[in-house]
């Protein structure tokens, strides 16, 4: 089993400490939210220099808001990141639900799932590294995975889960345990169904704070912030958090009981000695 750590939002400047302290851990990826209306970082522009600054540690959004951007340079975009991390670099996409964010990126919020399966289809085309059209060549860089940097999927929904075997590697899956089966069992039904070879890789994501407690304060703040467009189930997903070290070795081994790849641990209170405490746990 693999565990990941995905990195605060709330503090630009301490992502390059959270990620020089993964590298040297025990860590398998860092992550990162996306947003567009919040005070967040920009998820590819920074996880280019959480490449930069590590060395052997995957990155992987969590998931980037594909429908909020054209394909065409999103697909550069990633196929660049693919390279210069040297194939470190893992796309974990969704569809998003905020309309402030799909106002601002001026898209309906009502084709987001259509959008992004005509997203995929686009990207996918330019990571084969064919012809734009009949007057525009390819579009570069080819990337370093041959056929584009893997690509996660999260969602709920029956249609949306099946997009993971129609366009991605695997699937992310942000529920806990107690549901998380459900999900991963229908992801891998559509698998088959679909005729793909081998099993979807599975990553699945818990929140955790490890520390004293204005650290575990710090983080339900800014958790609660950033889910409070969800009304009453933000006070439930925050009064979820781990904040033991045995409840995060329990609800590890939960979800390795359901054949689980890896568990992305987030993260979002600012102090970057939770990378130690979360280590030590583990």
């Amino acid at each position: 089993m693999k565990v990941g750590i995905g990195l605060p939002v709330s503090d630009p400047a301490v992502l390059l400490d959270w990620a020089r302290r993964a590298d040297a851990g025990p860590f398998s990826t860092l992550g990162l939210l996306d947003r567009l209306v919040y005070d967040n970082p920009e998820p590819l522009v920074a996880l280019a220099a959480v490449a930069g600054a590590t060395s052997r540690i995957r990155v992987q959004t969590e998931v980037l808001l594909a429908p909020l951007r054209e394909p065409a340079l999103l697909a550069k975009q990633a196929a660049t990141l693919d390279r210069i991390s040297g194939g470190r670099f893992v796309l974990g996409l969704g569809v998003g639900g905020r309309e402030d964010d799909h106002e601002v990126a001026g898209v309906d919020l009502r084709t987001r799932g259509r959008r992004l399966d005509e997203q995929m289809a686009v990207m996918r085309r330019i990571w084969a590294g064919e012809d734009w059209s009949g007057t525009a060549g390819p579009v570069g860089p080819a990337p370093h995975r041959p056929g584009g940097p893997e690509v996660l999927f999260g969602a709920f929904q029956p249609a949306a889960l099946a997009r993971v075997a129609r366009f991605g590697d695997g699937f992310l899956a942000a529920a806990p345990p107690s549901w998380a089966g459900g999900l991963i069992e229908t992801v891998r039904g559509s698998w088959a169904e679909a005729g793909r070879t081998g099993e979807p890789r599975i990553v699945a994501q818990a929140n955790a704070a490890l520390g004293p407690d204005d650290v575990v304060d710090d983080a339900r703040t800014a958790m609660g912030d950033y889910y409070r467009f969800t009304g009453g189930r933000a006070d439930q997903m925050v009064a979820g958090m781990l904040t033991s070290g045995e409840r995060i070795r329990q609800t590890v081994r939960q979800y390795e009981d359901l054949g689980v790849d890896e568990v992305m641990l987030y993260c979002y209170g600012r102090d970057p000695e939770q990378v130690e405490r979360l280590a030590d746990a583990l």
